[in-house]
């Protein structure tokens, strides 16, 4: 079996060929690379995308398990991706193809758009019949009668149609809330407002989550053209929003914003009509192509290489018959769409937008796009409540501090008022509840907090028994109807301890709601908590600097501990993400011979042209093997090889801004737990109180939760353990790996959410 990988991107039906690199590209050609090489397939590169493919010659090479090795921390694609308007003819294509032919090469991973994959569909169509022009030519294309293409999307617009993400998209929405952040503070100085344009010239995906992400005031995106008249209600809003008590106003224009007559708004118009009508002191910042640079986030390196692992999998699952399919993600795991599907799909979205069928154009854009859109409206305006509601909402975070945590307040505390309750926030946990540390929050009151780390109403680890007839004395004295607890276990475990105390406290019975909020990511009923995404990025980008240092020093090891608990989640991801050669974990058991194993591993390692390795410990994985045992241990067995480091990552994985996913996760989630509570109030309002002791949903966790080591019995993610340990070239048994499944993208496109 031989195996092509390359980047691409053409924009077939224009007239001219666009190209473009996207973060998490290089991930991706590690993963198949590695991949294919591990199913003792060769691989080859194509330099220069299709452009590459019809030159021909040095533009192929063929591809080594270490050339492949220092690539996935790096932006843009090492293998280049360019121009290429003779793929676009019949001439062009029967080049390539002799060129595949060859090197005896019968299936292609393609990296690209929309337009990249259906040039490859198309050049797989034809195949037969350029091969019958070829075999006039040469005998050798008799020998390659078929041939087998698996696309990966790479796009930061986020704009095909089937997968969730798209390779890319994450990384650059890292650039702009970076960016964000940056201006936020500026214009707070200075009482500034921001116009900033990001790209989307046809999809306003990155615009949308980033005025989410960031609360901004004002957002346009071509999926929703403003009505006649928006002038005026902008203009209205930002004065209504310094009247308030702002300091700063964020406008967020997507490049391809139009109004509802289809002219486009352009970020200088928006600021001279904010400067002449309001006087505001406003600036315009034009992101451009800086969305495209830097470093990949981890999430795009462990989508790529997901995805990546995949794409092999269905190549050689791959027979004649097997349409071109596109390798997308679902929710948390890889899927196999067919690709014309997803391309007539993502065709239909823009049929839609040049109708002005906009409404149409936003569900087709998938149920996350659709939803993170409604909840923007919601959210980034406060409107009178149409009755007002004789409830109260109490917000507490309990447990360790994570990132996402004040998103998730924010949200909730807006979309409560918005319904009319009245809303508290409690300070320092259920301590503070206990201690009566209540106080009224208002709308203006959490502008601002969605990029704030930590947790601004403070949190404790205490649970509520040690004060219960406190809590619940400060219950009745406040009049609270509802309670939603932001944390990790303790918080899952305190809600518990609250159902349970029901039928010695009448007070109790009310509507209780648990978003989880953990870098660990041991909550028991969700695949995500709060901060673990931002967790995995700080964790990566320690690993990152680690590598680093070590550039100019020859045979060296580093074991590196990360954060947890007895929870694996953390070096599991972050080890996927900076490539490491092993993560140990609490989950996956070990012994001394499997230690004895690495070193070995890495002793041969070190006689290749990449003379660094890294291995991650969790910091519960072991109680015998602790991470100055492996130091020491490592150290011995490599000595006259390799020297050994030893780093502990500490708190800083629990610090520092939150991510664009925990962000727009903990805003989603916020709202969702108020719409949840303000259902359950209304159904269970009698006779003047409110009135819960129905069946509570967390009590079924209790089955499937480890409460001595404080996490679920089963997790999603360990699926990763297989590919962390085939892209370091362990041997491993391909019966622990769980292929894709096949979805029709007609299926799914409507009603996906995720946490984007």
């Amino acid at each position: 079996m031989v195996l092509y990988i390359f980047n691409a991107s053409l924009l077939f039906a224009s007239a001219e060929a666009r190209s473009h690199s996207n973060d998490g590209m290089n991930a991706a050609v590690r993963a198949v690379t590695r991949m294919g090489i591990y199913v003792g397939a060769k691989v080859y590169l194509i330099y220069e995308g299709y452009q590459g493919l019809v030159e021909g010659g040095d533009n192929i090479k063929l591809a080594h398990w270490h050339s492949v090795t220092n690539i996935i921390q790096q932006g843009g694609t090492v293998i280049g991706s360019a121009r290429c308007k003779a793929f676009m003819t019949r001439e062009g294509r029967l080049a390539a193809a002799f060129n595949l032919v060859k090197k005896g090469i019968t299936n292609l991973c393609v990296c690209g758009g929309d337009g990249s994959l259906t040039g490859a569909n198309l050049f797989r169509s034809e195949w037969s019949s350029l091969l019958e022009e070829l075999v006039q030519k040469d005998t050798l294309a008799q020998q390659h009668d078929h041939l087998n293409i698996v696309g990966l999307v790479g796009s930061i617009d986020n704009d095909f149609c089937g997968t969730d993400m798209t390779i890319g998209a994450d990384s650059a929405l890292h650039r702009i809330m970076e960016i964000i952040d940056a201006i936020m503070t500026t214009a707070q100085s200075h009482q500034r407002t921001f116009v900033l344009e990001v790209m989307g010239r046809h999809c306003g995906y990155l615009a949308l989550v980033s005025a989410l992400a960031s609360g901004a005031d004002w957002l346009f995106i071509p999926e929703a053209p403003p009505q006649d008249g928006w002038e005026d209600r902008m203009c209205a809003r930002l004065e209504t929003s310094r009247i308030k008590g702002s300091r700063l106003n964020i406008i967020i224009v997507a490049e391809g914003a139009i109004d509802i007559n289809g002219k486009p708004i352009s970020s200088n118009y928006i600021k001279d009509l904010v400067v002449k009508r309001l006087g505001y002191d406003t600036r315009v910042t034009v992101l451009g192509h800086v969305q495209r640079g830097g470093t990949p986030s981890a999430f795009d390196r462990i989508l790529s290489s997901k995805l990546g692992v995949e794409a092999v999998i269905a190549l050689m699952e791959a027979s004649p018959d097997t349409p071109a399919c596109a390798i997308g993600l679902s929710g948390n795991k890889a899927v196999r769409l067919p690709l014309m599907e997803c391309v007539e799909m993502t065709k239909l979205v823009q049929t839609a937008m040049n109708e002005k069928r906009f409404d149409e154009a936003i569900k087709l854009r998938g149920g996350s796009f659709e939803n993170n859109w409604n909840i923007y409206k919601l959210l980034a305006v406060q409107k009178p409540a149409k009755t007002k509601s004789n409830f109260s909402v109490a917000i507490l975070n309990v447990g360790a501090p994570a990132a996402g945590m004040n998103a998730a307040v924010r949200s909730a505390v807006r979309l409560a008022i918005a319904h009319g309750h009245k809303v508290y926030a409690v300070n320092d946990g259920f301590q503070g509840l206990a201690r009566g540390v209540v106080s009224e929050i208002e709308w203006h009151s959490v502008a601002g907090w969605t990029g704030q780390g930590g947790s601004l109403l403070g949190t404790k680890r205490t649970l509520p028994s040690k004060h219960m007839e406190k809590i619940v004395e400060n219950i009745g004295k406040f009049n609270i109807s509802a309670l939603l607890v932001v944390g990790g276990f303790e918080a899952y475990r305190g809600v518990l301890e609250l159902f349970e105390a029901r039928s010695c406290y009448d007070e109790l019975c009310i509507p209780m709601c648990v978003i989880p909020a953990t870098i660990s990511n041991n909550v028991p009923g969700t695949d995500f908590s709060l901060g673990a995404d931002t967790a995995v990025n700080a964790a990566m980008e320690g690993c990152d600097k680690i590598k680093q240092s070590a550039t100019g020093t020859k045979r060296r090891i580093f074991v590196v501990e990360t954060m947890g608990g007895f929870c694996g989640y953390l070096a599991t991801c972050t080890g996927i993400a900076v490539g490491a050669d092993a993560a140990y974990i609490f989950e996956d058991p070990f012994n001394i011979h499997d230690l004895k194993t690495n070193v070995e591993h890495l002793t041969e390692k070190m006689k290749k042209d990449i003379q660094r390795g890294l291995v991650l410990r969790n910091e519960k994985c072991h109680e015998s093997y602790t991470t100055d045992f492996i130091h020491k241990l490592y150290s011995a067995e490599g000595k006259g090889i390799f020297d050994c480091r030893v780093n502990v990552l500490g708190h800083l994985q629990q610090g520092g801004a939150p991510s664009p996913f925990d962000r727009n996760f903990g805003t989603k989630l916020g709202v969702r737990a108020i719409q949840w509570i303000s259902e359950r109030l209304t159904e269970n309002f009698r006779q003047g109180r409110v009135t819960v002791i129905s069946f509570s949903p967390v009590t079924e966790l209790k089955a499937v939760t480890d409460f001595e080591h404080r996490m679920p019995k089963d997790q999603w993610w360990l699926n990763f353990r297989p590919l962390l340990r085939m892209l370091a070239k362990y041997q491993t048994s391909f019966c622990e790996y769980v292929p894709g499944e096949i979805q029709h993208v007609t299926q799914r496109s409507i009603s996906i959410d995720s946490g984007f």
